[in-house]
């Protein structure tokens, strides 16, 4: 079963390699992984994707916690959480072919990023069932490359992985 955990992290130098080396230590596999600085000063939230079981997600999740720098860890729901991966595709597409490739991409709303006599090179942004339905419309034209960047999520609602931090900051404004 896919998990997406959630993990909020103060953005100090080697932070990422500790909570990478966690999982290789205990052997767990990593999926997706996308890492970036947050609104809020001084942290960078890890997206992390894998799959396990209840007792094995737990695990995982402890074992975070247990790390420095380490604020807090969160695991996003399917129901109550909104996903999105970002994928580009770069594809053949002749003068004969570059319409229907064209009229494909509008469809799926993916953005046309780079043109040349010869190919494509899309973005796509959402689920991993959309951008494979995407990929597979477009392999009778040629699918020369495929890089898809790791699943970032936020939950719905007004819930946020800050409510236990001792500090927060918002765009200058202390909100805590």
């Amino acid at each position: 079963m896919r998990n997406v955990l959630s993990v909020l992290v103060r953005n100090q130098a080697g932070v990422l390699v500790r909570v990478v080396g966690m999982f290789a230590r205990r052997e767990f596999n990593i999926d997706s992984l996308s890492v970036g600085v947050t609104e809020t000063p001084g942290y960078s939230r890890i997206t992390i994707v894998v799959h396990g079981d209840e007792n094995l997600i737990d695990q995982m999740m402890k074992q975070l916690e247990k790390l420095p720098d380490v604020t807090n860890v969160e695991r996003l729901s399917e129901g109550s959480s909104v996903f999105r991966g970002m994928t580009m595709i770069k594809v053949k597409a002749d003068d004969a072919s570059r319409l229907d490739v064209l009229k494909m991409a509008e469809l799926f709303r993916a953005h046309v990023i780079d043109v040349q006599p010869t190919t494509l090179i899309f973005e796509i942004t959402g689920d991993d069932d959309k951008v494979t339905a995407f990929t597979q419309l477009l392999a009778p034209y040629g699918v020369l490359e495929v890089i898809r960047a790791g699943l970032i999520g936020l939950e719905r609602g007004e819930h946020t992985i800050y409510e236990h931090c001792e500090e927060r900051q918002y765009y200058g404004k202390n909100l805590l």
